[in-house]
C-alpha cells in the first residue's frame, strides 16, 4: 500500500518540468526570430526613409542611423517545492469501576486513531533577459553600400 509520502514522491518525479524546458526553449527561440524580423523590418524601413537637408535627399542609414537588434541572454525557470509528511497514531484505554451493593460493574473503553497529515506548497517563476544589440557587421556595411548608391 502506497503512503502519502510516496505519492508526493511520485507526482514529482512524474512533474512536467522536462516539458517546461522545452516549451520555454521553444518559445525562447520563436521569440528571437522574431525580433531578428523586426529589425530587418526597421532596417529596410530606414532605408528607405528620406529626409530631406539643404534640398538633398539623405535616408536614415546615410545618416548614420542603425536599427538596434536585441538578443535573450538567459531564460531560466525555477521551481520551489515544500512538502511534509507526517504519521500518528492515538492508542487509549480508560477504564471505570462502580460498585453498588456488592455488585462490581467495570466498563473499559478503548479509542485508536490513525491520522496522516501532508502539506505540500508550491511556486514556480520563468525569467528571460533580453539586451540591445548593434546590428550584425555585416548587414551595417550592406545598408551602408545601399545608401552610398
Amino acid at each position: 500500500m502506497a503512503t502519502a509520502g510516496s505519492n508526493v514522491v511520485n507526482s514529482l518525479v512524474n512533474s512536467p518540468l522536462p516539458l517546461l524546458i522545452e516549451k520555454l526553449g521553444l518559445a525562447v527561440a520563436k521569440a528571437q526570430s522574431a525580433l531578428d524580423k523586426n529589425s530587418i523590418a526597421v532596417a529596410q524601413e530606414m532605408a528607405t526613409t528620406t529626409v530631406t537637408i539643404n534640398n538633398e535627399d539623405y535616408n536614415l542609414i546615410s545618416l548614420g542611423f542603425a536599427p538596434t537588434f536585441y538578443a535573450f541572454t538567459e531564460a531560466t525557470v525555477e521551481a520551489k517545492l515544500e512538502f511534509s509528511v507526517a504519521e500518528s497514531e492515538d492508542f487509549a484505554i480508560g477504564a471505570e469501576v462502580g460498585v453498588q451493593a456488592g455488585i462490581v460493574a467495570v466498563s473499559v473503553s478503548a479509542s485508536y486513531a490513525r491520522k496522516f497529515e501532508m502539506s505540500a506548497e508550491g511556486s514556480s517563476s520563468i525569467a528571460a533577459r533580453l539586451v540591445s544589440l548593434p546590428a550584425p557587421e555585416r548587414l551595417s556595411e550592406l545598408l551602408k553600400e545601399i545608401a552610398d548608391l
